[in-house]
């Protein structure tokens, strides 16, 4: 009797696995970081070999934790990393070059010969996306001209490219599955997000061999087996999703208008807008969240660059506290900011601004002003920047958000989610079990196998910690939302592009 699920969560610092029961609840888990390469400024890599490894033994720990046999898991989900780049040899399985991090710059110049070039407005209209080398895509061009005869190889079919659950997903099953799902593809510039297929004029303008994309599969879906090497035992790999669509899915966020945010380092909004792709007026993505069967559901999706380590900042860069916890017990000090508004954009401001030139800054100091009080203007910097998100979403689905689900490490503040509900005027609502990108792979997984029969199901599982109500009157809200963009406006295009 088959009576759990594992879910294979391959994050950006680290690989996590978790083995979840019937009721979506986890009985094991096992974490390991592996070495971030950073060769020059701005420029970030990972040795798929450390990928491959620590995923592979994380999901030996889960099962040797819990004390299960491979033969009473049903199936394996994947989440993972998104846009980060793996080529591989179809032949050895040898990776040809460093996997770039979905936060490396280094194909900066191919975005800025594109934009110079006029094509800009032809990948967000067909993929929805910003031309930025976040992006898979011009990466996967950049390894394609720096290693000479690569293209040549890749056009043959003996060299191919995936995101990480791809390389995850073609290792696990010994080499026999080169796939991915609409959610990872439609992070490359190369999926049309409307045809639901890889794109052959944007596959010319970048100069990738199609013979080395992996073919697109539903989210949920029987892929194949694990090879039995692995574990003894050859378990269905049955579910893939991107981590942030992962976590919506985790959350429930099934129908049109349901939202959530992940607020770890920084955050990640993301609107199911239902079974049509919406365009954006408000520069946030539009992303396939994920496909079942052959209805596919979109998201708009919005992404805050400075959320968590705003307050890291505050411990290292200030000294004002010793540990990121101590930031709640330091804000409660004060009733309110003292009118002091910090604006964290330290690295430029993500959506709906895309300013990378845009510097942090505080304003309304007095004499008066304590570490109480930046740390409470730290704290809101945090739920002003999401609520710029929701509403930049709301204005471009014109659906009006009821409520939003959080996760992340920052979600246990319990003073900044009620800013947050404050901020917003819905209900902030957060959920018991906190691993939501592992449980919506898993779910995914799950689904495929018949392990759940339907999405009321898992609806039923979502258990609720915490509700915070919006206390703050409507005036008070519109006062202090415009004070807040009076700040932002004062921070934007502070350094130049020549600086």
């Amino acid at each position: 009797m088959s009576r759990y699920i594992l879910a294979l969560d391959q994050g950006t610092t680290s690989s996590r696995a978790i083995l979840f029961d019937h009721h979506g609840q986890p009985v094991a888990s096992a974490q390991q970081e592996f070495r971030q390469i950073l060769p020059r400024p701005g420029h970030v890599e990972h040795d798929p070999e450390d990928i491959w490894q620590s995923q592979l033994q994380t999901a030996r720990q889960a099962l040797a934790r819990a004390q299960v046999e491979p033969q009473q898991v049903a199936a394996v989900g994947v989440t993972n990393q998104r846009e980060t780049t793996v080529l591989w040899e179809r032949d050895s399985g040898r990776p040809v070059a460093p996997a770039i991090v979905w936060q490396s710059r280094v194909s900066a110049p191919i975005c800025e010969q594109l934009r110079r070039q006029g094509l800009e407005e032809l990948f967000r209209r067909k993929t929805g996306l910003v031309l930025d080398p976040y992006f898979s895509g011009t990466k996967i061009k950049h390894l394609l001209d720096a290693t000479p005869g690569l293209r040549e190889r890749a056009a043959r079919g003996e060299v191919l490219f995936g995101t990480v659950d791809t390389f995850l997903l073609w290792r696990l099953s010994g080499g026999r599955l080169h796939v991915t799902d609409p959610s990872n593809a439609s992070r490359t510039l190369l999926f049309n997000i409307h045809t639901l297929e890889w794109d052959d004029e944007l596959l010319r303008v970048l100069e990738v061999p199609r013979a080395m994309l992996p073919q697109v599969c539903p989210s949920s879906c029987v892929y194949g087996q694990c090879d039995p090497q692995w574990f003894g035992h050859p378990i269905p790999l049955a579910g893939c999703a991107g981590d942030q669509q992962a976590a919506t899915f985790g959350q429930g966020c099934f129908s049109p208008g349901e939202a959530k945010n992940t607020y770890g380092t920084g955050c990640f909004m993301l609107m199911n807008t239902g079974t049509e792709p919406v365009a954006s007026d408000h520069k946030l993505l539009t992303t396939v969240g994920w496909q079942l069967g052959d209805q596919t559901t979109y998201c708009l999706e919005g992404a805050v660059f400075v959320a968590g380590s705003v307050v890291q900042w505050l411990r290292d860069g200030l000294g004002l506290i010793e540990s990121a916890a101590q930031v709640e017990q330091l804000a409660r000090t004060v009733p309110d900011s003292g009118g002091v508004y910090l604006v964290p954009a330290f690295v430029g401001l993500g959506a709906p601004y895309w300013d990378p030139y845009a510097r942090g800054l505080v304003i309304g100091l007095t004499r008066g002003t304590t570490a109480g009080h930046l740390a409470r203007a730290a704290l809101e910097s945090i739920a002003f920047q999401s609520a710029d998100l929701a509403e930049a979403m709301q204005r471009d689905s014109r659906i009006r958000l009821s409520s939003l689900k959080v996760d992340g490490g920052a979600a246990a503040n319990d003073l900044l989610m009620q800013m947050q509900a404050d901020l917003l005027g819905v209900p902030v609502r957060r959920p018991r079990v906190a691993e939501t990108t592992s449980l919506g792979a898993a779910y995914l997984a799950g689904l495929a196998v018949g392990f759940w029969d339907s999405l009321d199901h898992l609806r039923r599982h979502w258990a609720l910690d915490r509700e915070f109500q919006p206390e703050m009157d409507p005036d008070t809200r519109k006062q202090r939302r415009a004070r807040w963009h009076q700040a932002v406006k004062r921070c934007l295009g502070w350094e130049s592009p020549e600086s």
